[in-house]
């Protein structure tokens, strides 16, 4: 048995280290650490309940818009009132503008400049991930960057700036829009689909989006299998059996997202469990911490009673990240999970045959940009320039509450007590919290943990190239996690 540290990762949002335990060139347990203490949730405790505000997107910068929805969520729920329709499309039209910005992100600068390593040298389609993909040099993640910035512009035009835009409150957007700003942010979408469909898919948005079985994939794929950098994905997957690696649990959590916008738009909440999607019973939520160098009062604890207190000596513990689960089960959040919920057949067909992996994980947050950017059009149009965006919102003396969200990453859920005027608790649980969980008391892995079982390594390889791929398939956001 040999012992591999793994850590920190490049191109990772925060810190994370991974032990492994290999023997007979693979994987046999693992163990995720997000190494790195931040306090948020301490910090916010003795704070005006509107604080959050200002506190929360500084949780991370590439989704601070998502932090932003959770809590103005939670004092909205607290307050007991419901924005106004064009505050609702606002909210829904920055969050869309946010995740879409991070999947062509995680693809393009996170993910798939993997395959330009010299470990692929002599793979067929090496010279054209290096031409594509190099972190420097790459030609398309170098204009997928430039588009990215001016796809950001958006956020510019809503909340002045990007990141911690501070325009989302509990009773919707301060900031509405005129008929001139909304055309020039239809400007920006518009060329964020022209390069998806000119670069990424090399077919319309309605093309790809329309994909409904594996049979209809292969044909897409086999039309030309390097046109486009999606295409060109499914040819390495196909080399490297990435449907085989990194297996996740059989439950997956989608809060649900955009429901404000119209049916044809809404992404559903759910539990996916392989065969019927079930509703959330948000009461069986709670976080162990067992393996936390955290306090965990001897049981686990549902996230509206949480605790959030250092114990840095305490044994068996080897992470600040608690281990959130539902019902006492594992689970996986993110992209496949939503598209699990909302029922994309192709992503069910994919996950009947070989569950959660990393090509199926990759698939469903491609397939799931192409859907925000149709997002972005329809909430753009349904938005009516001027009207009210926002409501007051006088706050309660006490009061218990939870806001929830979609982030590009998964599920996410801030937990908030008010006692006397001011915020007696705050809890967080964001999407890496639920994926890259420590074990519990039980002694069960993580969903990370689990999917790194059985990854390939080569004798004397110190940094395995499939152990990343797992990890990035994730797209962790580690300074969330460790909020």
């Amino acid at each position: 048995m040999t012992r591999l540290l793994m850590g920190p990762f490049n191109r990772v949002e925060g810190d994370l280290e991974v032990r492994l335990d290999v023997a007979n060139g693979q994987v046999q347990q693992a163990w995720v650490n997000a190494p790195m203490y931040r306090g948020f949730e301490q910090i916010l405790q003795g704070k005006h309940p509107l604080d959050a505000l200002v506190y929360v997107p500084r949780i991370c910068g590439i989704c601070s818009v998502t932090q932003s929805v959770a809590a103005a969520r939670a004092l909205a729920a607290a307050c007991g009132v419901t924005p106004p329709p064009n505050g609702l499309l606002l909210t829904d039209l920055m969050l869309a503008c946010e995740n879409a910005a991070d999947h062509l992100s995680h693809f393009y600068l996170f993910f798939m400049p993997d395959f330009t390593r010299e470990v692929y040298a002599q793979r067929p389609w090496h010279a054209q991930a290096l031409q594509r993909f190099s972190t420097q040099s790459g030609a398309h993640t170098r204009e997928a960057v430039a588009v990215r910035q001016r796809w950001l512009q958006i956020m510019g035009t809503l909340g002045g700036k990007w990141p911690h835009t501070q325009s989302i409150v509990p009773g919707g957007s301060t900031r509405s829009i005129s008929r001139s700003e909304r055309f020039r942010l239809g400007v920006h979408v518009a060329e964020m689909r022209s390069f998806l469909e000119r670069v990424l898919y090399a077919a319309p948005l309605e093309q790809v989006l329309a994909l409904s079985s594996e049979e209809a994939l292969t044909q897409w794929h086999a039309r030309d299998p390097v046109q486009g950098d999606l295409r060109l994905f499914l040819s390495i997957a196909q080399d490297l059996g990435l449907e085989h690696l990194g297996r996740g649990p059989d439950l997956t959590l989608s809060y649900g997202a955009f429901v404000d916008t119209g049916a044809a738009h809404a992404m559903a909440p759910g539990v996916w469990d392989g065969q019927t999607l079930q509703a959330l019973n948000i009461a069986q939520i709670a976080e162990d911490a067992r393996h936390a160098w955290l306090a965990d009062d001897g049981a686990a604890l549902p996230p509206a009673t949480g605790l959030t207190l250092p114990q840095i000596d305490k044994p068996e513990a080897y992470t600040w990240n608690k281990a959130p689960r539902l019902n006492g089960q594992v689970l996986e959040t993110g992209a496949l999970a939503r598209q699990l919920a909302n029922g994309q057949p192709l992503i069910r067909a994919l996950w009947q045959r070989s569950r959660g992996n990393v090509l199926s994980r990759v698939l469903a947050r491609s397939l799931e940009l192409a859907q925000l950017v149709l997002l972005t059009e329809h909430v753009l149009r349904s938005i009516a320039p001027e009207a009210e965006c926002c409501v007051d919102t006088p706050l309660p003396e006490h009061a218990d509450a939870y806001g929830l969200c979609e982030a590009a990453r998964g599920s996410l859920g801030h937990w908030l007590s008010i006692r006397q005027g001011r915020i007696d608790n705050y809890q967080i649980i964001a999407p890496t919290s639920w994926n890259f969980s420590p074990r519990d008391r039980l002694g069960t892995p993580g969903a990370l943990e689990a999917a790194l079982a059985g990854a390939p390594v080569a004798a004397g390889d110190s940094s395995p190239v499939a152990v990343q791929h797992i990890v990035r398939s994730f797209d962790p956001c580690m300074v969330c996690t460790v909020h």
